[in-house]
């Protein structure tokens, strides 16, 4: 391991020479009035340990700790202690001066820590941003960054960038998303594969294949503007290889190593059920949560004071200076969850509504409860993760088989009831992410070969049931994707009118194809009206067990009543309502959201067959 790590210093040896004694300061800048007043300054160049580190007018240095590699060094200090906006933090040697940094706290925008994010009132869209639309062609290239665009190559870079969402913004407005998530766009400059982004290469820095950070910065604030919030996709758990930080280690233990891997390497098991196992081999635990992802990915080692302090920091950084309404975290069990624990308590600490949903990709309700915040499955373990939300990924594993499936004692819909059955699990049943799709998932409409039957049913499902529903970019308009023949590539296809060559315009209602438009309308129509529902984002639920392929449920609080009917069988259905009597009393009547049509309730309704309704219940 001595051996790996001394290679991998003294490969970077040579450009050494050319460093400059101060060559970085992250976080390049801080602000005022935080709850936690403490401030760690990495400050990173040749040799940069081995001299005087001091900071002017008289600003106390709390501690500066120095690591196994003499180029950094992190300087800490109390900012309720400093009562100038500017100071400078000087390098020197005897007498003279190697490097200086002049650092500014900034003040807070008014109303900052009490920032508002996403909760079950919102509908999140989810972006690749590489794939939906390019605003500015020059970027698509950077003679910095090593992979260039090329729109022929499938994994390639094909040019989306930040002022494409944002010349879009109008349409996912007009859709009924309220919150934006984007997959990460920090650098990733890795030499093929980069356009995905989770193999970060600086923390502080927007792709500049995508942009600037100002530019990020003003789609979080366009968003705002329309009642909107930008979710950043977070990566705790590894970085890339090629991140400037791990091509100079702080110190050996900055990433996880193996002795008996390739140089290091060893890919991780996947098996994230070994972190609350309590019969679990730590064999099997280690291969888990210290493997890597990938050969271009190193597993970030949370469990080092250092890092953990550089994640949270970088994280509260980009939350105060992009202005953004929340986080989603990816891979979120392969992290030490002891110290995620904390990074997690330390930003909800400083905006106390903020939200944070981790990717808790696991199939029983038992095992994702447990990560969210104060839960009696979690606590029986022993933990308490502070993660405000979770990803339903029991549900999105049921709802195709549901659908596809003959019914049966445990077959067909009766899989979906059975996902909600678990409901009393979680302490936010509110606050968990459903969706049948995402980036990394077969396309709904790949597996249902563009039945819009079948679209208009898993959606009516996900914006109906309690949470926050996420829809991925293009399946508004029927877009596909097989992951199985043709890879991610297949499910990250490019929006049709996101590129000023592509023939076809889908951003434009009007530019759509009938087919197309079938699936946007229907979106459209559902997501607004969702909106203004309170009893769809915080009512309580009662359901009646699927018979013959039908699932009932309905929605209610004290003000109103919504009844949503799930036909999933070849054949229309006549649905006695003397069984759902408790639901309907004091209702004589409803009219279905999307159609419009009015239902008298003495009657039996007949709902045609693959079909779904939502009906809002009246006295």
């Amino acid at each position: 391991m001595k051996t790996i790590y001394a290679v991998l210093t003294l490969s970077i040896a040579s450009a050494a020479f050319s460093q400059k004694t101060l060559e970085r300061v992250e976080p390049a800048f801080w602000w005022k009035g935080m709850k936690n007043p403490e401030l760690q300054i990495l400050v990173y160049g040749k040799d940069i340990a081995h001299n005087e580190i001091s900071l002017s007018d008289g600003i106390r240095v709390k501690d500066i700790q120095k690591v196994e590699n003499p180029n950094y060094a992190f300087i800490t200090v109390n900012t309720n202690e400093i009562n100038v906006p500017k100071f400078t933090i000087n390098v020197k040697k005897g007498k003279k001066s190697l490097g200086t940094y002049t650092y500014e706290l900034k003040q807070r925008n008014p109303g900052s820590a009490d920032r508002e994010s996403f909760t079950s009132k919102d509908v999140m869209y989810l972006i690749m941003p590489d794939r939906f639309a390019n605003g500015d062609e020059k970027n698509d290239s950077n003679p910095e960054l090593t992979e260039k665009a090329d729109r022929n190559l499938p994994n390639g870079r094909h040019g989306g960038d930040l002022k494409g969402i944002i010349n879009n913004l109008d349409y996912i407005q007009n859709l009924g998303a309220t919150a934006v998530w984007l997959t990460p766009v920090n650098e990733d400059n890795e030499k093929v594969y980069s356009y995905h982004g989770y193999a970060q290469t600086d923390l502080y820095k927007i792709d500049a294949r995508y942009g600037t950070n100002e530019e990020y910065r003003n789609l979080s604030r366009e968003l705002n503007k329309r009642n909107m919030k930008l979710v950043m996709d977070y990566v705790t758990n590894h970085w890339g290889v090629s991140h400037w930080m791990i091509k100079d280690l702080p110190a050996k233990d900055w990433i996880h190593w193996f002795n008996d891997g390739d140089k290091g390497f060893k890919r991780s098991n996947y098996k994230t059920t070994t972190q609350f196992d309590t019969n679990a081999s730590e064999i099997d635990k280690k291969y888990a949560l210290d493997g890597w992802f990938d050969t271009t990915m190193p597993d970030i080692n949370q469990k080092n004071p250092l890092v953990l302090k550089y994640l949270t920091q970088n994280a509260i950084w980009w939350i105060e200076y992009a202005e953004l309404g929340g986080f989603r975290v990816d891979t979120y069990p392969y992290n030490d969850k002891d110290a995620m624990a904390k990074w997690t308590k330390a930003i909800t600490d400083e905006y106390p509504k903020f939200n944070i949903v981790g990717e808790t990709w696991l199939y029983t309700a038992g095992q994702i409860s447990a990560w969210q915040k104060n839960s009696k499955t979690g606590e029986a373990a022993g933990y308490n993760s502070n993660l405000p939300s979770v990803m339903d990924f029991m549900l999105f594993a049921d709802m195709p088989k549901a659908l596809k499936e003959k019914e049966g004692w445990n077959t067909g819909m009766i899989r979906i009831y059975d996902s909600f059955t678990s409901d009393f699990l979680y302490p936010d049943i509110n606050n968990i992410l459903v969706f049948f799709e995402n980036h990394d998932t077969e396309r709904w409409n790949e597996i249902f070969n563009a039945d819009p039957k079948a679209y208009k049913m898993g959606l009516t499902l996900i914006s109906t049931v309690r949470g926050i529903p996420q829809i991925y970019y293009g399946s508004e308009i029927g877009m596909r994707g097989d992951k199985n023949k043709g890879g991610d590539a297949d499910i990250r296809r490019d929006f049709p009118g996101g590129w000023k060559s592509d023939k076809q315009n889908a951003f434009n209602p009007a530019g759509q194809t009938p087919e197309q438009q079938d699936f946007f309308q229907f979106t459209q129509k559902l997501l607004n009206w969702r909106k203004g529902k309170e009893v769809i984002h915080t009512g309580k639920t009662k359901n009646y067990v699927p018979q013959d392929g039908v699932f009932t449920y309905f929605r209610y609080n004290e003000k109103e009543s919504i009844m949503v009917i799930l036909n999933n069988n070849e054949k229309d259905q006549a649905l006695d309502l003397k069984r759902f009597e408790e639901s309907l009393k004091g209702f004589s009547k409803g009219k279905d959201v999307i159609s419009g049509k009015e239902w008298m309730l003495h009657n039996n309704i007949v709902i045609p067959a693959k079909t779904s309704l939502i009906i809002e219940l009246e006295k």
